[in-house]
């Protein structure tokens, strides 16, 4: 077949593969998600979006509005649950679209033009089912493009990064750290803050990386051109994982990710290099490194004040960390979540649904 799209399948968890060929020879998919054995979606051009319900047998389009972007070709597709979904893609020097479903992909509508980034959206990232981030970008004028929304959708927000380069592949480690990959410019780049801002380092042996995968927050890998594939290795303190190098000047509590969770969620929080009102407030000295430890407490409360576990108990070095809580024997309801450290102390709420 000289044309069009050959479906690769396998139902012997990849010993075997079968080559099913696309009845139309003129369409061309880039990328394809099954949800389940059944269920499952294929983007591309001149069709952006396909759906199966058998597996595979039989491909059916999708109903898209008719926005001057809705056509464009599709790069990626992600769903956060059942009703939303989202894809990306675009053309290069036309515009990059983003396309989102509330329905389980019944009707999908493509970004505004107004929102819309000048160039293709690689790759996306869904938070929960609002709040989304997409990687972009133009080699020659504009260099790495983020575009963000908030509300589903409604409002996207593009953001140049200020380096420059194509982000190929967005990954998510942690709650708030990504990764994403700049393919020839043999470059990686990362972000401690969900995606605001970024910094780029070389790949090993100016390697060109394009795709980057982390199936949890110590397992990491990222492949490219002539067969390269690299490995992510995690800096780990006492299951807690703290940013080397990277030293806050601020006490820090973040909101806990996802929120409303069910049952685990992740909380992330700062401890500074000292305390902006009591420098030496709850330091021991620490030689390994030559800073110092604060003794750090982080709890978390019921609406009646009481304790339901303690989380964190022990002196830690200057740094970002994260930690999970898992409230698989807890009730549905609010809970609150208190980080200390000596005279500092932050509290915020969260809220289990089961």
């Amino acid at each position: 077949f000289p044309f069009g799209t050959i479906i690769l399948k396998t139902t012997d968890g990849g010993t075997n593969w079968q080559q099913i060929p696309y009845p139309d020879e003129n369409v061309f998919f880039n990328c394809i998600l099954f949800r389940d054995s059944l269920n499952g979606w294929m983007g591309g051009k001149p069709q952006p979006l396909v759906k199966t319900t058998d597996g595979g047998l039989n491909w059916v389009q999708a109903n898209i509005d008719s926005s001057t972007l809705a056509f464009l070709p599709v790069l990626n597709i992600k769903f956060f649950d059942d009703n939303y979904g989202y894809a990306c893609g675009g053309a290069f020097e036309n515009a990059g679209v983003i396309w989102n479903t509330t329905n389980g992909g019944d009707l999908w509508y493509a970004i505004d033009p107004i929102f819309a980034p000048p160039d293709p959206v690689h790759q996306i990232h869904l938070f929960d089912s609002l709040n989304v981030i997409g990687s972009s970008g133009d080699i020659e004028i504009y260099g790495v493009g983020m575009i963000r929304t908030t509300n589903g959708g409604a409002f996207w927000e593009y953001v140049n990064a200020g380096i420059q380069g194509v982000a190929y592949d967005l990954e998510f480690r942690t709650g708030y750290e990504a990764w994403a990959t700049l393919g020839n410019a043999s470059q990686l780049i990362y972000s401690l803050d969900s995606g605001n801002t970024w910094t780029q380092i070389p790949t090993p042996d100016s390697s060109v990386i394009l795709d980057i995968i982390f199936p949890d927050s110590l397992h990491g890998y990222a492949a490219g051109k002539s067969g390269t594939v690299i490995k992510y290795i995690p800096d780990v303190v006492n299951d807690v994982n703290r940013e080397k190098n990277n030293f806050p000047e601020e006490f820090l509590l973040y909101q806990n990710f996802p929120n409303p969770f069910n049952p685990t969620t992740k909380i992330k929080f700062k401890i500074p290099i000292k305390s902006p009102s009591h420098p030496q407030a709850g330091f021991s000295t620490y030689q390994g490194e030559g800073f110092r430890v604060r003794l750090t407490t982080l709890e978390v409360y019921n609406v009646l004040g009481e304790k339901v576990i303690t989380l964190i108990n022990k002196e830690l070095l200057p740094g970002e960390y994260e930690v999970e809580f898992d409230g698989s024997g807890l009730p549905s309801g609010i809970y609150f979540y208190e980080l200390r450290t000596s005279s500092l102390v932050q509290v915020k709420k969260m809220i289990l649904i089961k």
